[in-house]
C-alpha cells in the first residue's frame, strides 16, 4: 500500500452536541410514573351453548401485577409436578429433609435468649484439665452365644440380645492406664466412631455395649479434676446414640404412602415402630448398674414420644428419683444437669422436674462439706477451693433451666432457700450465673450484702463479684445505688494480691465503671490497674484481659478527645509490650476511630495520640509481613490521614502530610493516598483563592506540587507512579504551573520503556499492555490541552512519546501499538481543530497559541501520515491466515477512526477507506452483526 496523506475533518463540537441531544417531546402523565408497574388485564370469555338456544358471552376483566414467581404458588411448577408424580423411592429424600426441619423445630423451642450447651461445652473442655494420668475400663463381652441358628420368633431373638447383654456385662475386663489427658480424648472419640461404625453395619447390641461402657466411667472419680471434661466426652457419645436410636425408630413409621409429621402423635405410629421403641427401653432397663441404666435411659428419652403422649411427663420424675441414689455428690449434680438438658430439649414446658432437681440438689448439698467427701479430697491431694469449682459448670446449667423463663417469684424463692444454706458461696455464684442479669441488677445491694457474708475459705469472694460484675455488664442496677456498688466492689477487688485475681475481677468491672461513671472514675480504675500489673511486670501473663479492658474502654467513649484527655490511658497502653498484641491494640483503637468519628479534627491531643498509635503499627511492618495485614494497617492509617483537617490553614495542613510520609514510609497506599490528599490541597487552595493569586499562594501550590514530585519515585508499583504522574501533572496544570506539568509529563514518558511484561495483580501475574494502553489513552486525552514548551518545538511531548512507544518492545502477536497508533490519530486530529473541545480554565492550548498557523497544521499532518503508515505497515504483516482474523478487526477500526476523523473529500483518503472496508470483508472473518451496522 502506497502512503497516503492525512487531512482532519473540521469539526463544529457545539453542533455535533446539539445534534446528539435526546428530543423533548410532552408527556401527558395522568396516572403515569416511570417506576410503577407493570399490569395487564386479563379478559375471560366464556361460551354456554344449549341446544335451541343462542350462544351468549359472559367476561370479565382483572388487573394484576405480573409476578414471574406466581406460578410457583398455584402448586404447578415442574418440581412441584415432578414430587406428585414421584416414585416411593423418592420418599427417603423427602424423610430427610423432614427429619432436618423437625431437628430445627425441637431445636427452636426454646428460644434464642436460652444458651445452648453446646456454647458451654469448649469452655469447659479448655478449663477443665489435668496432667495426671487417667485410665478407662473395659468390659468387653466373650464371643460366645455370637454364633447360633437362625429363628423367626421374636422373643427368641430378643432373649438373645439380652443374654449378650448378661454376657457383656460379665465378661472380660480390659483397663487402659496411664493414658496421658490426650489420649484419653482420643480413644473416647474413637470409642464414638465405633458406635456409629456398629450401627451403620446394623449391630445393634454392640452399639448399645459401648454405650454402656461409656457411661460407667462416669462414675469414675478417680481424677476429680477432670471430671467436668470427662462428662462432656462421654455425654456427646451418649447424645449420638439417642439421635440414631431416635431416627431409626422414625424411619420406621414411614410407608410407601406417607411421611410422618413433625408434630406427630402415637397414633401416627405403626405397631412395628412401637414395638421396637418398646424393646430399646426394656433392653436399657435389664442394665444393672445405677449409672449407666439411669444415663442411656435418659439419651433416648425423646423415643417417649412415639408411646405415648404422657411418657416423657412420666419418665422425668422417675429418672429425677433415680439420682437419689448416686451417693458422690459431684457425679449426682452432673446426672442432674445432663437430665436437665434432655428435658430442656425435648419438653422445656415441664418446669417440675426441673424445679424438683434443683430443690432436690439443695436438700444434698451439705454432703459437699461431710466427712466422705473430704476423705476424697485428702486422698487425691486436692483442696477444697480447687473442688468447689468442679460444681459450677453442672449447677450453673441446673440453674439455667430452671430459672428460665421462672416467675419471680420462684427465683425470689430460689434465693431464699440458698441464703439458708450455710457455706453458700458455690450457691451464690450459681445463682448470679443463670438467674436474668435483670433480676440480679435490681437485687444487686442484696448480693452484696450476702457476699459479705459468706465464708472465704471454700470459694474466694472475688469470684463472686466478679460474677455480680457480669451481671451489671448486662442490665442496669438502681441509679441511686450505683456509685456505692463500685465502691463495695472495689474494696474487695484492690485487696488482691494475686495478679490473675486482680486482673480477671477488674477486666469485669471496667464495663460497669464506663457504662455508669465519668472519666474520672474511668481514670481512677486505669490507674489502680496500672499499679496492680506493673510490678515484676505482671502484665507479661494478663494480655487477653488488658486487651479486653481498652476495647470496653474504647466502645464507650466515642468522643477521642475525651478518651485522650483520660490522664492513665495512654501509660495504659504502654503495659503493651509485646508487639503483636500492642499492634492488634492500636488496630482496636483505630477503628473504633474510624468508625465513629464523625468530624474532621485537628485537635492537636487526638493528633499526637493517633499519630504514635498508627506510628506503632507502620512501625510493625518487615520483610515476613502479609500483603493482607499491611493492606489493614494502611486502611486504618489511610482513615486517620482523611479525618484531619486544618480548615484554611492549608499551610499547616501541608505541614501534617509532610510529617506523616516521614512515619509511614513503608507503607505504599499511605503514600498514594498523602500524594492525592496533597493534589486535592493545591486544587482546594486554588478554588478558595479564586482571583486572588498572590505570590504567597503560588508558592504554596508549587510546594504542594513539589511534594508529589518527590514522593511519587518512592514507590514501588510502576503504573501506580504513571497514573500518580499523569494525576499530578493534571493538578498542576490546572493551578497554571506549566513548567512543574511538564516536568510530570515527561517523567511519565520516561518511565513507560521500564513498563514489564507481566505484572502482579491480586497475587497473579497478567500481561501489562492492555493497563499500558488504557494508560495512554488517559495520558493523550491530557496532551490534547498541555500547550507546547516555548524550547522544545511543535508538539514536543507527543513526539516524545510516539518515540518511546515504538521503542518498547510489544509481544510478538500484540496489536496493541496499533490500537495506541490509532488513539495518537484521534488526538492529533484533534489538536488540529480551529478551537479544542475542552480546555483548563486561564490555560492557553495550541490551539489559542498557534491560532491555527499553517506550520503547526503542517506538522501535525506530517505526524498524522507518520502513525498511517505505521498502521498499514503492520496490516502488511497480517496478511497470514492464522492472523487474517486480526487483520479484518484492525482494519474495520482504522476505517471507522478515518470515518469519524478523516476529511472524506480528499480523494486519496478517501480511496484508503474503501480498501480498508474490503479488507475487512475479504475473508469473512468479522462479525456480520458489525459490519451491517
Amino acid at each position: 500500500m502506497a502512503a497516503f496523506p492525512w487531512h482532519s475533518r473540521n469539526r463544529n463540537y457545539k453542533a455535533e452536541f446539539a445534534s446528539c441531544r435526546l428530543e423533548a417531546v410532552p408527556l401527558e402523565f395522568g396516572d403515569y410514573h416511570p417506576l410503577k408497574p407493570i399490569t395487564v388485564t386479563e379478559s375471560k370469555t366464556k361460551k354456554v351453548s344449549r341446544k335451541g338456544s343462542t350462544s351468549s358471552t359472559s367476561s370479565s376483566s382483572s388487573s394484576s401485577v405480573v409476578d414471574p414467581l406466581s406460578s410457583v404458588l398455584d402448586g404447578t411448577d415442574p418440581l412441584s409436578m415432578f414430587a406428585a408424580s414421584a416414585d416411593p423411592a423418592t420418599l427417603a429424600a423427602a424423610m430427610d429433609s423432614s427429619r432436618k426441619k423437625r431437628d430445627r423445630d425441637d431445636n427452636s423451642i426454646v428460644g434464642s435468649d436460652f444458651e445452648p450447651w453446646a456454647s458451654k461445652r469448649g469452655e469447659i473442655l479448655a478449663r477443665y484439665t489435668t496432667t495426671e494420668k487417667l485410665s478407662i475400663n473395659l468390659f468387653m463381652g466373650s464371643e460366645k452365644g455370637k454364633a447360633g441358628t437362625a429363628t423367626s420368633a421374636m422373643s427368641e431373638k430378643v432373649r438373645t440380645r439380652l443374654e449378650e447383654l448378661d454376657d457383656f456385662e460379665e465378661g472380660s475386663q480390659k483397663e487402659l492406664l496411664n493414658l496421658t489427658q490426650q489420649d484419653y480424648v482420643n480413644r473416647i472419640e474413637e470409642l464414638n466412631q465405633s458406635l456409629k461404625d456398629a450401627w451403620a453395619s446394623d449391630q445393634k447390641v454392640k452399639a448399645l455395649k459401648i454405650v454402656i461402657q461409656c457411661s460407667k466411667l462416669l462414675s469414675d472419680t478417680s481424677v476429680i479434676q477432670f471430671y467436668p471434661s470427662k462428662f462432656v466426652l462421654i455425654t456427646d457419645i451418649l447424645d449420638t446414640f439417642g439421635k440414631l436410636v431416635y431416627e431409626r425408630i422414625f424411619s420406621m413409621c414411614v410407608d410407601n404412602r406417607s411421611v410422618l409429621p413433625d408434630h406427630f402423635s402415637p397414633e401416627n405410629v405403626n405397631d412395628t415402630a412401637k414395638e421396637t421403641c418398646l424393646n430399646w427401653f426394656f433392653k436399657i432397663a435389664s442394665i444393672r448398674e445405677l449409672i449407666p441404666r439411669f444415663y442411656v435411659e435418659a439419651s433416648i428419652l425423646k423415643c417417649n414420644k412415639f408411646l405415648s403422649k404422657t411418657g416423657i411427663s412420666e419418665c422425668l420424675p422417675r429418672l429425677t428419683c433415680m439420682v437419689r441414689g448416686i451417693g458422690d455428690p459431684l457425679v449426682s449434680v452432673y446426672a442432674r444437669a445432663y437430665l436437665c438438658r434432655v428435658g430442656m430439649e425435648v419438653a422445656p414446658h415441664l418446669k417440675e422436674s426441673l424445679n424438683k432437681n434443683f430443690f432436690d440438689f439443695l436438700l444434698t448439698f451439705k454432703q459437699i462439706h461431710g466427712d466422705t467427701v473430704q476423705n476424697q479430697l485428702v486422698l487425691q491431694g486436692v483442696e477444697l477451693p480447687s473442688y468447689l469449682p468442679l460444681y459450677s459448670p453442672a449447677m450453673d446449667w441446673v440453674f439455667q433451666c430452671v430459672s428460665y423463663h421462672a416467675p419471680e417469684a420462684l427465683l425470689t424463692e430460689m434465693m431464699e432457700r440458698c441464703k439458708k444454706l450455710g457455706n453458700n458461696a458455690l450457691l451464690l455464684n450459681s445463682v448470679m450465673s443463670a438467674f436474668r442479669a435483670e433480676f440480679v441488677a435490681t437485687r444487686s445491694m442484696d448480693f452484696i450484702g450476702m457476699i459479705k457474708e459468706c465464708d472465704e475459705s471454700g470459694f474466694p469472694k472475688h469470684l463472686l463479684f466478679r460474677s455480680l460484675g457480669l451481671n451489671l455488664a448486662l442490665a442496669d442496677p438502681p441509679e441511686s445505688d450505683r456509685l456505692q456498688i463500685l465502691n463495695e466492689a472495689w474494696k474487695v477487688i484492690t485487696k488482691l494480691k494475686n495478679p490473675q485475681d486482680y486482673i480477671n475481677c477488674a477486666e469485669v468491672w471496667v464495663e460497669y465503671t464506663c457504662r455508669h461513671f465519668t472519666k474520672r472514675e474511668v481514670n481512677t480504675v486505669l490507674a489502680d490497674v496500672i499499679k496492680h500489673m506493673t510490678p515484676d511486670r505482671a502484665f507479661e501473663d494478663s494480655y487477653p484481659q488488658l486487651q479486653s479492658i481498652i476495647k470496653k474502654v474504647i466502645a464507650h467513649f466515642h468522643d477521642f478527645s475525651v478518651l485522650f484527655s483520660v490522664e492513665k490511658f495512654l501509660p495504659f497502653l504502654d503495659m503493651f509490650q509485646k508487639e503483636s498484641v500492642r499492634v492488634e491494640v492500636c488496630k482496636c483503637i483505630m477503628e473504633v476511630f474510624i468508625k465513629h468519628q464523625q468530624e474532621p479534627t485537628k485537635d492537636p491531643v487526638i493528633l499526637n495520640a493517633l499519630l504514635h498509635v498508627c506510628k506503632t503499627m507502620h512501625d510493625s511492618v518487615n520483610a515476613l509481613t502479609l500483603e493482607d495485614e499491611k493492606r489493614m494497617l494502611a486502611y486504618l492509617i489511610n482513615g486517620f490521614i482523611k479525618m484531619v483537617s486544618f480548615g484554611r490553614d492549608f499551610e499547616q495542613q501541608l505541614s501534617f502530610y509532610v510529617e506523616a510520609r516521614s512515619m509511614f514510609c513503608n507503607l505504599e497506599p499511605v503514600l498514594v493516598q498523602l500524594i492525592h490528599s496533597v493534589n486535592r490541597l493545591a486544587m482546594e487552595t486554588r478554588k478558595v483563592m479564586k482571583g486572588n493569586h498572590s505570590r504567597k499562594t503560588a508558592a504554596f501550590v508549587r510546594a504542594c506540587v513539589a511534594y508529589c514530585f518527590i514522593t511519587i519515585p518512592s514507590l514501588v508499583g510502576i503504573f501506580t507512579r504513571l497514573n500518580l504522574y499523569l494525576h499530578s501533572g493534571q493538578v498542576a496544570l490546572a493551578n497554571q504551573c506549566l513548567s512543574q506539568a511538564d516536568a510530570f509529563f515527561k517523567a511519565a514518558i520516561s518511565l513507560v520503556p521500564e513498563v514489564p511484561k507481566m505484572i502482579n495483580i491480586d497475587g497473579k501475574m497478567r500481561p501489562s499492555e492492555s493497563f499500558l494502553l488504557e494508560f495512554l489513552c488517559n495520558f493523550f486525552s491530557t496532551l490534547l490541552i498541555v500547550p507546547d514548551h516555548p524550547e522544545h518545538g511543535v508538539l514536543f511531548l507527543v513526539r516524545e512519546l510516539l518515540n518511546v512507544v515504538q521503542d518498547y518492545t510489544w509481544e510478538e502477536n500484540s496489536d496493541e501499538k496499533i490500537r495506541i497508533y490509532t488513539c495518537v490519530l484521534h488526538l492529533l486530529s484533534a489538536m488540529s481543530q480551529e478551537t479544542y473541545l475542552y480546555h483548563v480554565d486561564k490555560v492557553d492550548s495550541n490551539d489559542s497559541l498557534y491560532g491555527g498557523d499553517s506550520k503547526f497544521l503542517a506538522e501535525n499532518n506530517k505526524l498524522c501520515e507518520t502513525v498511517m503508515a505505521q498502521i498499514l505497515e503492520h496490516l502488511k504483516t497480517l496478511a497470514k491466515d492464522e492472523a487474517l482474523k486480526r487483520q479484518s478487526s484492525l482494519g474495520l477500526s482504522f476505517f471507522n477512526s478515518i470515518l469519524a476523523h478523516g476529511d472524506l473529500r480528499n480523494n486519496r483518503l478517501n480511496q484508503l477507506s474503501v480498501n480498508l472496508w474490503h479488507l475487512a470483508q475479504r475473508h469473512g472473518c468479522v462479525d456480520t452483526r458489525t459490519m451491517v451496522r
